[in-house]
């Protein structure tokens, strides 16, 4: 898919991986909504981003985790743009209570609800929209974590696993006109890590560091780009886990 003129919904792009792949795209000429849940500071930012890149865009509140805001959402980005031709999942996150037995029911619920239900509801969502224009591309946001477990809770690692199975899927239910992927990263620099977790998370990679959100983004824009690519999750790991 040639990304100029398409029009992009990337979820939690008001900061690190998230903004890093909206400004990508729109360095490729995409259009680009920005999904941000409580930080219109930071959206607001990206979206200067955008604009620099030589880009269009917009800014657009919702919380992932509830159908109601992800509805109004996506009309809110066709109402603008008219269509959308790409749907980024990004929007995560992680616990700072990770021992199983520490984890309440209400700490569950949050992470597979943001991180799961949300990459659901947001496909559920755009994917009518994606069949009637007769074509479509689904980029998922998922984790190492959903393949070798880690260091971040056996609620988080089930969330990203989660994601993984809901790209298969869904890559073989919406082929050929719709192609949907994942990118499953290592650690990322991104202020979701405490100093301390980065520091622990570099030494056990083999680069000794940890990725940065535009070597994330450069995934993403090669699974929308490339048009014989479906139902692939892409490891961005720098050799710490290979299958």
């Amino acid at each position: 898919m040639n990304l100029a003129g398409k029009v992009a919904l990337v979820t939690g792009a008001s900061r690190g991986i998230g903004r890093a792949i909206a400004v990508a795209l729109a360095k490729k000429g995409a259009k680009v909504a920005i999904n941000y849940r409580v930080r219109r500071d930071e959206a607001e930012k990206t979206l200067k981003m955008v604009e620099e890149a030589g880009s269009e865009g917009m800014i657009v509140q919702a919380d992932v985790s509830k159908w109601e805001d992800v509805q109004r959402m996506v009309k809110e980005v066709v109402k603008r743009f008219g269509r959308i031709d790409i749907l980024v999942n990004n929007a995560g996150v992680l616990s700072k209570v990770w021992p199983i037995e520490e984890i309440s029911d209400e700490e569950w619920d949050r992470v597979l609800n943001i991180n799961l239900k949300g990459t659901f509801y947001c496909c559920r969502a755009v994917v009518p929209i994606m069949k009637r224009q007769g074509r479509g591309k689904i980029v998922n946001i998922s984790s190492i974590a959903g393949k070798m477990g880690g260091y971040v809770g056996c609620h988080y690692a089930a969330s990203k696993a989660g994601v993984i199975g809901l790209t298969f899927a869904l890559a073989t239910e919406l082929a050929p006109k719709i192609t949907v992927n994942a990118v499953a990263p290592g650690p990322v620099d991104t202020d979701m890590l405490t100093d301390e977790l980065r520091e622990k998370l570099s030494k056990l990679t083999p680069f000794g560091r940890v990725a940065k959100p535009e070597e994330i983004a450069h995934a993403v824009i090669f699974l929308l780009e490339n048009d014989y690519v479906s139902g692939e999750v892409v490891d961005v790991n720098a050799a710490r886990y290979m299958d």
